[in-house]
C-alpha cells in the first residue's frame, strides 16, 4: 500500500514536471490588449454614438424607427455576448476568438462608412424645404444591415473576452500578478472611457459638420489599427485552452437533481455527499451552503453510483461532485440580481437626450459655432472619469476606516447605490424637458423637425453627469460583481453577463418606446413622443421611467439581502462542517 502511494507521488510530480511553465508577461502585454481596446472603442463608439443622427440625416428615417432599430441592434449586439463566451470558453479560447471578432468589427465599420461614401447606397438628401423624404430602399437597408451584423459578430468575441484574456497575462498566485490584475482593470476603465470622449467630441463633430464618409472612414481606420495592435502582441500573450463547455456541468447537476429528487437527506447529509475536484480545475473549492439545498441531492452518493480509479464520476449524468453544485449555486445567486440591470440601463442611459439637444440652443456662448447633439453624451463620461479617481482616492480609504471592510462597501451596496441615482436623474431630466418645451413655445427658433427651443442644451447637463455617476457605481460594480462571483471557468460568460443585461434592456427599451408611442398617439392629452418634441410629453416618459427605476430599486433591495457571496459560509452550516471534523477526529 505505502510503495503505491510513493508510485503515486512520484507519477504526479512526473505529470507536473513535464507540463511547460506559464511564461506571464504581465505589464508587457498591456499595451498590446489596451490598444487593441482603445482603437477597438473609438471605432465603435465613434459609430455608435451618432448613428441616431445618421440614420435620420442620411437614411431619412423618423426617430421612431431610427431609435427602434438601433435599440433591437444594440439588444441583439449585447445578447450576442453571451454566444462569443460561449465560443470562447468551449472552442477556441479567448486569443482566437479576440482576433476574428476584431477582423469581423473593421469590416462591419468599412461596410457602414461605404454607405455614406456611395450615393447608390443611401436615400437621396432630403432637405429642410422638401415636403417629402424617400426613404432607403430593400437594397440599401440591406447593405446597412451587412455592417450592423458583422459589428454584431465582433462585439460579441470583443466585449466578454477582452477583459478576462488581459486578466489571463497576470500570475493569480503571486502578489505582483494580483496588483497587476487591479491596475489592468483601471487602466481598462480609463482607457474605454478616454476612447469615448474623443469618439464623442472629434469623430463626431467630423460627422455632422465636414462629412459623414469621412467621419465614418475614421473609425474603420482606428478599428484596423486595433487589429494590427491586438495581432503584433501574439507572441507574448498566455493563451488559456478551452476546458470545455461550462454549462454542460451546470445541466448535469440540474438534471442529476431532477433524478435523484425522491432521495432523503440524512440527518448528517454531508458524509453522503461524493466530494471530488479534478486536479487541474482553475475553480477555487467552495464550502457548502444551505440556499437551493434541493441541488445537493445532486451530490448524494448511492450504492449503484460508481467511481472511476481517478476519483471522478463514472456516470456524470447520474452523480455530480459538491463542487459542481456549489458552482451551480454561484451561477443561479448572481441571476436574480443580474436582472436589476434590465431597468438600471433604461434608467441610466436614456436615449431621447440626443433628440432633445437637437431642439436645444447647442449654440457654444454666443459664437456660431453649434456643438454636435451626440457630442453632449461627453459629459457623462466626464462626469465617470472625474468621480472613478476620488472614489478611489479618497472615498474608499475613508469608507475602510469606517466600515472596516475592503474597498470600503460591499459589491451590492455600490450597485445599489447607482440604482438609486438613476431615480433621481431621470426626475432631473422630466423637469428640464418641461422648461425646455415651454420656452420653446413661447420663444420658437425655426428647425427642421420642429422648433427649436431658446434653452442652452448645457441644461441636459445635470442629468447627463448624473447617468455617469450611476455607471460609476452600478456598472463598475456589476462588472466586478460578476467576475468575482462566477466561478474562475466562466470568466467570459462573468463578461457576457453584463451586456445581457443591458441587450434585454435595449429590447424593452425599443418596446417601451413603441407602446407609448402608439397608445398615446391621437389621445386628448396627445403623443408623448411625436417628431417634434415641442408637441408632446416626453417629461411623461421620465415620470414613467422613474417609477420603472423605484420598483427596481425595491426589487434589488430583497435581492441583496437574500444574496450570499461566493465562499462564503451559512452558520448553520459552520455548525455542521465543526461537528463533522470532531467526528473524523473521533473516528
Amino acid at each position: 500500500m505505502e510503495k503505491s502511494e510513493n508510485e503515486t507521488m512520484e507519477m504526479e510530480k512526473k505529470i507536473s514536471d513535464d507540463e511547460p511553465e506559464i511564461n506571464y508577461k504581465g505589464i508587457k502585454a498591456m499595451p498590446f490588449i489596451i490598444g487593441n481596446e482603445t482603437f477597438e472603442k473609438l471605432g465603435a463608439i465613434g459609430t455608435l454614438s451618432n448613428l441616431q443622427v445618421y440614420l435620420t440625416a442620411v437614411f431619412n428615417m423618423t426617430r421612431i424607427d431610427a431609435t427602434t432599430l438601433l435599440s433591437i441592434f444594440n439588444g441583439t449586439t449585447n445578447f450576442a455576448t453571451l454566444l462569443g463566451a460561449y465560443l470562447s470558453d468551449t472552442y477556441f479560447g479567448r486569443y482566437k476568438t479576440l482576433g476574428f471578432a476584431s477582423i469581423s468589427s473593421f469590416l462591419g465599420l468599412l461596410a457602414i462608412t461605404l454607405t455614406a461614401a456611395f450615393k447608390n447606397l443611401h436615400p437621396p438628401h432630403c432637405g429642410a424645404t422638401d415636403s417629402k423624404c424617400v426613404g432607403p430602399d430593400a437594397g440599401q437597408m440591406a447593405f446597412l444591415w451587412l455592417g450592423f451584423v458583422l459589428m454584431i459578430v465582433g462585439a460579441g468575441g470583443i466585449r466578454p473576452c477582452n477583459l478576462a484574456f488581459g486578466a489571463d497575462q497576470f500570475n493569480p498566485n503571486t502578489e505582483s500578478g494580483k496588483k497587476g490584475v487591479n491596475s489592468f482593470f483601471n487602466w481598462y476603465f480609463f482607457t474605454i472611457t478616454f476612447a469615448q470622449m474623443v469618439s464623442v467630441t472629434l469623430v463626431v463633430y467630423v460627422q455632422t459638420d465636414v462629412s459623414w464618409s469621412i467621419g465614418l472612414g475614421i473609425p474603420s481606420i482606428f478599428m484596423f489599427l486595433s487589429c494590427i495592435l491586438f495581432f503584433m502582441g501574439t507572441k507574448i500573450y498566455v493563451k488559456v485552452k478551452p476546458e470545455g463547455s461550462p454549462f454542460t456541468s451546470i445541466l448535469q447537476v440540474l438534471v442529476v437533481a431532477f433524478k435523484k429528487r425522491k432521495l432523503k437527506f440524512t440527518q448528517q447529509p454531508w458524509l453522503s455527499f461524493f466530494n471530488y475536484t479534478p486536479k487541474k480545475s482553475i475553480n477555487s473549492k467552495l464550502p457548502h451552503t444551505e440556499q437551493f439545498r434541493f441541488l445537493d441531492k445532486a451530490a448524494i452518493l448511492t450504492e449503484d453510483d460508481k467511481i472511476n480509479p481517478d476519483g471522478s464520476a463514472a456516470n456524470p449524468w447520474m452523480l455530480c461532485s459538491m463542487q459542481q453544485v456549489e458552482e451551480t449555486k454561484c451561477v443561479l445567486r448572481v441571476i436574480p440580481v443580474s436582472l436589476t440591470a434590465i431597468l438600471y440601463h433604461i434608467g441610466a442611459q436614456q436615449q431621447y437626450i440626443v433628440f432633445q439637444a437637437l431642439q436645444s440652443n447647442r449654440h457654444l456662448g454666443k459664437t456660431s459655432f453649434q456643438i454636435p447633439a451626440a457630442t453632449y453624451t461627453i459629459f457623462a463620461m466626464l462626469s465617470l472619469t472625474i468621480f472613478i479617481p476620488i472614489y478611489d482616492r479618497i472615498l474608499v480609504p475613508v469608507t475602510e476606516r469606517i466600515t472596516r471592510k475592503d474597498g470600503g462597501i460591499t459589491v451590492l451596496q455600490r450597485m445599489g447605490i447607482g440604482i438609486f441615482i438613476t431615480i433621481v436623474e431621470s426626475l432631473v431630466g422630466a423637469f428640464v424637458e418641461v422648461r425646455r418645451r415651454d420656452l420653446a413655445l413661447k420663444h420658437p427658433i425655426p428647425g427642421v423637425r420642429g422648433a427649436i427651443s431658446p434653452m442652452s442644451a448645457f441644461w441636459l447637463v445635470p442629468q447627463l453627469a448624473l447617468g455617469g455617476l450611476a455607471e460609476a457605481f452600478n456598472s463598475i460594480g456589476q462588472v466586478e460583481f460578476y467576475y468575482k462571483q462566477f466561478p474562475e471557468n466562466m470568466r467570459s460568460v462573468a463578461g457576457a453577463f453584463f451586456f445581457c443585461g443591458s441587450a434585454v434592456s435595449n429590447y424593452l427599451y425599443g418596446f417601451l418606446i413603441s407602446i407609448v408611442h402608439r397608445t398615446t398617439e391621437g389621445t386628448s392629452g396627445g403623443n408623448w413622443l411625436p417628431e417634434d418634441l415641442n408637441k408632446g410629453r416626453l417629461e411623461y416618459f421620465y415620470y414613467l421611467i422613474v417609477a420603472l427605476c423605484v420598483l427596481n430599486f425595491c426589487y434589488f433591495l430583497a435581492c441583496a439581502k437574500w444574496f450570499r457571496y461566493k465562499g462564503s459560509q451559512d452558520n448553520s452550516l459552520a455548525v455542521e462542517m465543526q461537528e463533522k471534523k470532531l467526528d473524523q477526529h473521533s473516528a
